[in-house]
């Protein structure tokens, strides 16, 4: 049986990372991973690199960096999508922004020019807690966020993992959009609540204002690329269009999608959040 060969771009991130150790447990599939420090360099930054890595490629993964939702992003996903489907490329899975409308556009590029292609839309991460931005406000104590009255259906990384995953080794899931959830709605203060208790560690959540929050990032010399993203996110995907959930990972995986709960409990065995 001929191998597959499988491209994971953001093979060091949150998503990409878990789809890669799960491709690698099949057989007859070859992993090739896309970052700039891979055997084979990839960088959106840097089209020269697109051609190589793709090269040989039956099925492609997509996670833009830093988001979909920036200005570059469109202009990439049109070019590098092309460049995929002329070089053979037969699937592309992209994971997109649930409520993101500039992530949309990037949908519609790939729909027009993939011969196959999956939308994964997700919520935000669980991990983002103790893999990324949250992290370090966690181990400090405490979490200042503006949008507290917000409600979110925090979505685990491992789901969406295995929801890629399914679509890029199985033909039924093209075509198809799915738009994932964690089961429940949760504030940013309810969230940090049941990390405070399963890590046994005394955690303050601090409402703020969205421009004290901003004000605060330029404090602390954050780039403004950055604040830009986080100003959007807050201000146009945390307005209350997010509050719903989905039962696309049951329809899926045919199981519930991972509690944050239950997540917290599993996070805190690992040790992340003790100082």
């Amino acid at each position: 049986m001929k191998n597959t060969t499988i491209l994971v771009l953001g093979s060091n991130g949150k998503t990409g990372r878990r789809v890669a150790e799960r491709l690698e447990k099949i057989k007859n599939v070859e992993i090739r991973l896309g970052s700039r420090n891979d055997k084979i360099p990839f960088d959106w930054e840097k089209p020269e690199t697109w051609q190589r890595i793709l090269e040989d490629v039956d099925a492609l993964y997509i996670t833009f960096q830093p988001d979909l939702a920036v200005p570059a992003a469109a202009y990439s996903i049109e070019n590098f999508t092309r460049l995929a489907t002329k070089s053979g490329v037969q699937k592309i899975i992209l994971l997109s922004g649930r409520g993101e409308k500039e992530a949309q556009v990037c949908e519609e590029i790939v729909k027009k020019n993939a011969k196959n292609w999956t939308i994964v839309r997700a919520s935000w991460f669980n991990q983002n807690f103790s893999e990324s931005f949250f992290l370090d406000p966690v181990l400090a104590g405490i979490v200042a966020l503006p949008r507290s009255e917000a409600l979110e259906p925090f979505i685990d990384a491992d789901d969406v993992a295995e929801v890629v995953t399914a679509s890029l080794l199985d033909d039924k899931h093209n075509g198809q959009t799915y738009e994932l959830t964690g089961p429940r709605l949760l504030t940013f203060e309810q969230a940090i609540n049941e990390i405070a208790i399963a890590s046994g560690r005394n955690i303050t959540f601090q409402g703020l204002s969205l421009a004290e929050y901003i004000g605060m990032l330029r404090e602390y010399q954050v780039p403004e690329d950055y604040i830009w993203l986080i100003n959007y996110l807050f201000e146009q995907v945390l307005d209350g269009r997010n509050s719903s959930i989905t039962s696309d990972i049951e329809k899926v995986l045919g199981r519930k999608a991972k509690d944050f709960s239950a997540y917290a409990k599993e996070t805190a065995t690992t040790g992340i959040w003790n100082v």
